[in-house]
């Protein structure tokens, strides 16, 4: 079973925001923040898809996701381009 790492993005009114997690199923992900049943902070905004990344196994995925969490300039980088 594949493994996605993935970033969202959201701009509103209150600013800018990245969130950063992995998953089984990238589309019921997404489909899930967006409706305000994913993460606690994801709720209440509309997130669009901006990177995601491929895993075979969960233990590549969510070490990836730890490095990302991490990784502001990234995270910024791609909310420039959204």
């Amino acid at each position: 079973m594949s493994c996605y790492v993935y970033i969202l993005g959201s701009r509103d009114g209150s600013g800018q925001r990245t969130y950063v997690g992995w998953t089984n199923d990238l589309e019921a992900r997404l489909a899930k923040h967006n409706n305000g049943t994913g993460a606690r902070s994801t709720r209440g905004r509309t997130w669009v898809l901006l990177y995601a990344e491929r895993y075979l196994t969960r233990g590549p995925a969510m070490s990836r996701e730890w490095h990302l969490k991490r990784d502001r300039k990234f995270r910024k980088a791609l909310l420039d381009a959204l």
